[in-house]
């Protein structure tokens, strides 16, 4: 016996009318380029979402045809989230960040028809252009320039007619959306987002134990657009109905500041180096915000310290909320909201709950897998983190080769090695190949950096194996000082001694000036073992 339930597909289109008919009165805003304030309605964002839908039809795009996006936070690409998979086609965001042989690799591989490109990224764009076989492509600017062979964006929505718009039929399991893998392990890998998936990832974000996201918040994404999807931000903010705020190409600590306090915003993502760096100015001059709006500050992409989750709270009265995921899961799975049984702990039994990744968000399931098999729910037990929901990917765009990362049954292996906690907690100990492996026994270079990055003197560490002839591995430490600041190695060392067996503790500290990361702000630990494994091997 079936239900009798309607047939209500869960796509994009459905989330834009939404907004059409419920939000149109409130407000996006954009810093442009220039650093002037750009501001519209939600009814001027989705008249113009519609034509770039019609601009593309007429451009040839043809349901599932690729729109590739290279651009920075702002409205037309928040245009571009919508009238393109609105139009029947996928987008595709490309991380500006990457090498231009990876863009082109990208671009070729994802078979990407059509590119709107930022007017200041076109000399970006020019380090790749011969490699790729695109057949239009449009540049984004204020003033509606573009140089010849190029389409200016503002033009093309200007002759397009908004009544030749009509809200499509979409299967929603049909595809909406890409976006490649940042390759630090081997070549990108392509994520293909259904309709289904993002609505169901929106509705996600509005559940009280995860963000609450509601029509009250002002929504202020620091994690770009062009990486998953802005956590999706985007596309809950738009069903909400939230005020929607973007930074433009000024990521700098000032300017964000600036924008929490004068749009009043009260909800913001981005990585922890982001927010390590606004902790130290607040530090230095605490009255010189009004952050009274902001509510919650989500983080991700990397680990959170307990000291910044500690140092935000109980000097700022600033709420930092750990969240975990990957491209492939849409991508919060997973955040650390506390609760009923951690809240009757300790405070500081509370921060170390609030710097783990927390516990799995709707609709989506968690194992751990060891040697053995899967391992226990103890808070102990390590094993690979392997996930499975309506939102984590399935396989990857075109990849036969990568079907061993999925299991038998059809989870998806992380590559995080976690342990799982009788609430459900998670907390990642390594990712499989930072783990420092020695004297067979693993040593999780996270729990070390957080350690070190809790002493006032640290502002980052990051902690990498090194080859010993002894032992197969040794941990390595490479520090960056706070201005101003200073520490010995003995110093760093007896620091960790109260929380770490001997055995743990790092081999040597290297203090650097800073330390290398990759396109979406992680540590990039191959660049610093490559640094320092000759130097230390000669050593030993």
């Amino acid at each position: 016996m079936n239900g009798l339930m309607m047939d209500y597909q869960l796509t994009l289109p459905a989330i834009l009318g939404r907004a059409e008919e419920l939000f149109g009165h409130r407000e996006i805003v954009t810093r442009l380029p220039d650093r002037s304030i750009h501001r519209y309605a939600y009814s001027d964002f989705v008249s113009r979402a519609k034509k770039l839908a019609v601009a593309l039809e007429n451009l040839g795009v043809e349901k599932g045809d690729r729109v590739a996006t290279l651009c920075w936070n702002h409205r037309q690409h928040l245009e571009a989230y919508f009238g393109v998979p609105c139009r029947g086609a996928v987008l595709h965001t490309l991380n500006l960040r990457l090498h231009p042989d990876d863009l082109a690799y990208i671009v070729d591989h994802a078979g990407d028809k059509v590119l709107l490109v930022d007017e200041n990224l076109l000399p970006l764009f020019e380090k790749f252009k011969d490699r790729v076989n695109l057949e239009h492509v449009v540049v984004v600017s204020e003033n509606g320039a573009a140089p010849d062979g190029a389409y200016s964006y503002e033009a093309l929505l200007e002759v397009a007619d908004e009544s030749d718009f009509r809200y499509p039929e979409l299967d929603e399991n049909a595809a909406m959306g890409m976006c490649y893998t940042s390759g630090t392990t081997g070549r990108p890998k392509g994520v293909v987002y259904s309709h289904r998936a993002i609505f169901l990832h929106s509705l996600g974000h509005m559940t009280t134990d995860s963000i609450g996201m509601s029509e009250a918040d002002c929504v202020l994404p620091v994690v770009p657009m062009f990486h998953a999807n802005a956590w999706g931000l985007p596309y809950s903010a738009a069903l909400t109905g939230a005020k929607q705020v973007f930074p433009g190409p000024h990521l700098d600590p000032g300017n964000l500041l600036e924008l929490f306090e004068t749009e009043r915003v009260t909800l913001t993502a981005g990585v922890p180096t982001i927010w390590i760096d606004i902790l130290q100015i607040l530090d230095d001059d605490p009255n010189a915000y009004d952050l009274s709006a902001l509510r919650a500050m989500l983080v991700g992409g990397a680990a959170a310290p307990k000291s910044m989750i500690q140092g935000f709270d109980e000097r700022h009265g600033l709420r930092v909320l750990q969240g975990w995921g990957m491209t492939e899961t849409s991508p919060l799975a997973s955040i650390a909201h506390l609760r009923t049984e951690i809240v009757e702990k300790s405070k500081d039994e509370q921060y170390e709950y609030m710097a783990r990744q927390g516990y799995p968000m709707p609709t989506v399931q968690i194992r751990a897998r060891g040697d053995e098999g899967l391992v226990p729910w103890d808070g102990v037990s390590m094993g690979e983190l392997e996930l499975r929901g309506p939102y984590i990917a399935s396989a990857y765009y075109n990849a036969p080769e990568t079907a061993d990362e999925f299991t038998e049954d059809g989870w998806l292996k992380t590559g995080d090695i976690a342990t799982i906690d009788e609430y459900g907690f998670i907390e990642i100990q390594d990712r499989t190949k930072d783990l420092v492996k020695s004297g067979g026994e693993w040593i999780s270079s996270v729990a070390l950096e957080n350690s070190l990055m809790a002493h006032d003197a640290v502002a980052e560490a990051a902690v990498v194996a090194i080859p010993d002839p002894k032992w197969q591995e040794r941990p390595l430490a490479a520090v960056v000082l706070k201005e101003g600041e200073e520490a010995t190695q003995e110093e760093l060392i007896k620091h960790l001694e109260s929380d770490f067996a001997r055995w743990w503790l790092p081999d040597r500290v290297e203090f650097v000036d800073e330390i290398p990361k990759t396109s979406v702000g992680k540590f990039k630990k191959s660049e610093l073992r490559e640094r320092f494994a000759n130097r230390v091997s000669a050593d030993a």
